[in-house]
């Protein structure tokens, strides 16, 4: 059985909200750290060795980072339709997405709500995260007026696992000045996506609220 290990509303969501849309089984285990270092399970570094979440295993493949495992189970279950599977151009905006907003727009939250990671010098964290803060808000404009094109969802109108990795990040989103979810598309975009019953289970399990 495939086994899918998260923490709440951290960086899992969208990989939680994947597998729901597949109607697959699977097991939900959830990382315990303390000071930052996962100590339960047990085993967990060896899943995941930088020990963040989310981590996949199915049978002898183990897979993490969000949009990898989003991807991954896009390709795992075709039936789900959690990517264009004909449409090229549809399946090259689907790889951008993904790409753009694991490798841009979380490294930028990443650095608003840890950038302890990256520096060590409470002056360097400082700039590092007031650098991110304006990005992020450079961002959201720039995603408002790309949803005002895109149909309702973010490739050629159709819902895919890139809605769901967008919907995670507006949430995150709502901790900015200007929340994310705020904005006419951005939230009207937050809202379709979580009110699918998929992520009304996923927000359940995880014992969400916004």
């Amino acid at each position: 059985m495939i086994k899918l290990y998260y923490l709440p509303g951290a960086a899992s969501l969208a990989p939680h909200g994947c597998l729901e849309e597949t109607e697959a089984e699977y097991e939900l285990v959830r990382v315990v750290r303390e000071d930052g270092i996962p100590v339960d399970p047990p085993n967990y570094l060896e899943i995941q060795p930088r020990g963040q979440v989310p981590a996949l295993v199915d049978g002898d493949i183990v897979t993490y980072e969000s949009a990898a495992v989003c991807m991954y189970l896009s390709e795992r279950f075709p039936q789900a339709n959690l990517a264009p599977t004909t449409d090229l151009a549809g399946r090259a905006a689907w790889y951008r997405w993904h790409v753009y907003l694991t490798n841009t727009v979380q490294a930028d939250f990443m650095n608003v709500f840890a950038p302890g990671r990256s520096l060590d010098s409470e002056a360097g964290k400082s700039e590092l995260e007031a650098g991110a803060r304006a990005r992020l808000r450079a961002t959201g404009e720039w995603l408002e007026a790309e949803l005002a094109q895109a149909g309702g969802f973010l490739v050629g109108g159709e819902f895919s696992s890139a809605d769901l990795f967008l919907a995670m990040l507006t949430r995150w989103g709502r901790r900015l000045d200007s929340p994310w979810w705020d904005a006419p598309n951005l939230g009207a975009h937050y809202r379709r996506v979580i009110e699918r019953p998929s992520m009304q289970r996923v927000y359940q399990q995880q014992e969400l609220e916004d």
